[in-house]
């Protein structure tokens, strides 16, 4: 019964050896169970090449239009306004017939007396109206000379420093949308408002336009200094590392792999930045995909600006 015992555990080892020598013997040749080696990860970015530009600061403020000069239409004489032949934005010539004034009184019955335009532009305030009582000192409308039109705005005190008569701005209204009119700063306060921390001034249309009124609102870019032939970058591109603005530069070759480099930054206008040193015309910045990168990383680009 022993004999028997041995002999069986024999067979069983002799088939083992059969099964498993093999096979380690065939996974030494095909080098499967050493450790394998990792290949480096490639990450997915997208470039913007670094160009040469002319970038325009600015400054972008709300203004009203209105009429340097004015005039307020008065009655020559006290009593009831029976009559009223302007409304408000009519345009008016000086002499027009604007008003009848009735001085009667009581127990009197004078002529009507009437108002003449004083000089010719557009009426914008709205007239007193017919049946109320006025004086020689009551107003009864106001009309803006015409050719007179200008824009205020006011300019919060830590853009002012920036300010100075001449500088040019493009000028958009919401009557015209899609249209720019080109304006020019004419005066600038000499003094900051201590409430609202504003300095207000004063721009002229370059050209007369007929379709502008006093009252209308408008949006205001002015440019307040240009920069002309420098190197910029997308403002996306940069990236804070440890402190330090950096930006990863392609690197082109057998693999395509990015260099990180510190940048001396310039003006930031809109979404371009200025590059003082660190990148050269022409070479490709990451814009996208950075925040994963390292120096040295391998990439692949897509959406590559050439």
């Amino acid at each position: 019964m022993k004999r028997k015992i041995i002999i069986g555990l024999l067979v069983s080892l002799i088939v083992a050896a059969l099964i498993f020598i093999p096979s380690l013997l065939l996974g030494k040749k095909d080098n499967t169970f050493p450790m394998q080696s990792i290949s480096s990860p490639v990450f997915t970015v997208r470039t913007e090449s670094a160009e040469i530009r002319t970038l325009e600061a600015y400054i972008e403020v709300n203004a009203n239009i209105v009429s340097e000069n004015q005039v307020a239409v008065m009655p020559d004489a006290a009593g009831r306004l029976v009559s009223v032949f302007a409304g408000l934005g009519a345009t008016v010539q000086k002499g027009a017939l604007l008003a009848e004034v009735d001085p009667s009184r009581p127990g009197t019955d004078y002529s009507l007396s009437p108002v003449y335009a004083p000089v010719s532009g557009m009426v914008v305030t709205t007239p007193q109206a017919a049946g109320s009582t006025v004086s020689t000192a009551t107003p009864l409308m106001t009309i803006a000379v015409n050719n007179s039109i200008e824009m205020e705005a006011l300019i919060p005190e830590r853009e002012v420093g920036q300010l100075r008569t001449g500088l040019e701005a493009e000028v958009r209204l919401e009557a015209f949308p899609g249209e720019t009119f080109a304006a020019t700063l004419t005066q600038v306060s000499p003094v900051v408002d201590p409430v609202s921390r504003t300095k207000k001034i004063t721009l002229r249309f370059n050209r007369n336009d007929s379709r502008i009124n006093p009252g209308m609102f408008v949006r205001v870019k002015l440019n307040t200094r240009t920069y002309k032939d420098v190197i910029s970058i997308p403002f996306e591109a940069l990236v804070d590392h440890r402190g330090q603005t950096v930006v990863y530069v392609l690197e082109t070759g057998d693999e395509l792999r990015v260099q990180m480099r510190d940048v001396d930054v310039g003006v930031n206008v809109d979404s371009e930045v200025e590059i003082k040193a660190g990148v050269a015309p022409g070479e490709e910045v990451v814009v996208q995909g950075h925040q994963f990168l390292t120096d040295g990383a391998q990439v692949r680009v897509i959406g590559r600006s050439l």
